[in-house]
């Protein structure tokens, strides 16, 4: 009866560590899909804001959040320096991420 005791009780530790795992992998899985949305999406916007691709600075950054699975949270445009905040997921796995893009501080 003790080694049952004892066996259940190992399982439901393993049960709880693995879902922990999980919960954990999800989490660091979605910070790292909104990081490289945000990237991409605040590239956009600058790359039309200077004309080297076509379309509307911010318009195109929802564009390619939205292929990258994510929403575009905020777009800002100073000059032709992007800044985007995108949201991937919803819920307890939801992550958002910040980025800017546009040409070195100082012009250099």
């Amino acid at each position: 009866m003790a080694g049952t005791a004892a066996a259940l009780g190992a399982l439901a530790v393993t049960g709880v560590m693995a879902v922990g795992v999980s919960a954990a992998g999800a989490a660091g899985i979605s910070a790292a899909r909104a990081g490289a949305a945000a990237d991409a999406a605040a590239l956009a916007a600058a790359d039309a804001a200077t004309g080297a691709a076509s379309g509307i600075p911010c318009e195109r950054a929802a564009e390619v959040a939205a292929s990258g699975g994510a929403a575009l949270i905020t777009c800002t445009l100073t000059e032709v320096t992007a800044t985007v905040a995108v949201r991937v997921g919803t819920g307890l796995f939801a992550a958002e991420a910040r980025a800017r893009a546009g040409p070195p501080p100082g012009g250099e």
